[in-house]
């Protein structure tokens, strides 16, 4: 092989690595947003991988027990009240970590909405934090503004940084959407991290015989 024809063989090759490169990236995470980032053309579509994990049983039927710092954390929620995990004993709650900017976020709040209508009676609650971008919490006027275009029928709060690391830190994932499922005890029965078809169709099972337990 002569030295002209090595260049344009070395060109082509270089040409299709960085075109398989660029395929790698722009499918590789369709499923989460990175917690933090502002709202971009492509941050909406890259970020977390999504996985769905269900916490590791301490026997049969125990499940481990929501850290205390989301137990016990006092959550500023949209309507001015506080809400505490400690206080609601007896019900279900889904925590859903989300922000306006992320489109997997918005992509499950649908399938959020049907399930606080079809389980609501059966004391069922979503509790949707927003995490904000760069730490920086979005305001009351736009998560209002939001929810409403949204139609969003579940009770919305923020997450504060302590908070929204603690989730991130038992879901495994730098990323939202985050949602962990506490039973009536207290206790976690599901973590759904990334969103995505699988994740929302894991969710909705985990969701379906935790409230009929």
């Amino acid at each position: 092989m002569n030295a002209n024809a090595f260049k344009t063989f070395m060109k082509k090759l270089i040409w299709n690595f960085t075109i398989f490169i660029a395929f790698v990236f722009a499918f590789s995470g369709l499923t989460g947003c990175p917690s933090g980032e502002l709202k971009t053309a492509s941050n909406e579509n890259a970020g977390s991988t999504s996985n769905t994990a269900e916490p590791q049983k301490k026997s049969d039927s125990v499940y481990p027990p929501a850290p205390a710092a989301i137990a016990q954390a006092e959550v500023k929620m949209l309507d001015g009240t506080t809400f505490k995990l400690d206080d609601q004993k007896g019900k279900v709650i889904l925590f859903n970590l989300w922000a306006t900017w992320c489109g997997p976020c918005r992509a499950e709040m649908p399938h959020l909405v049907e399930m606080q209508e079809k389980y609501r009676d059966k004391d069922f609650e979503i509790i949707g934090l927003n995490v904000g971008s760069e730490g920086v919490p979005e305001t009351e006027e736009q998560i209002t503004a939001f929810a409403k275009d949204m139609k969003l029928n579940y009770k919305l709060g923020w997450a504060d940084n302590k908070l929204n690391n603690e989730f991130m830190r038992i879901a495994q994932i730098p990323g939202i959407p985050i949602s962990v499922l506490i039973n009536r005890e207290g206790r976690m029965t599901g973590i759904f991290a990334g969103g995505g078809p699988n994740v929302i169709g894991k969710m909705k099972q985990t969701v379906e015989k935790t409230v009929n337990e």
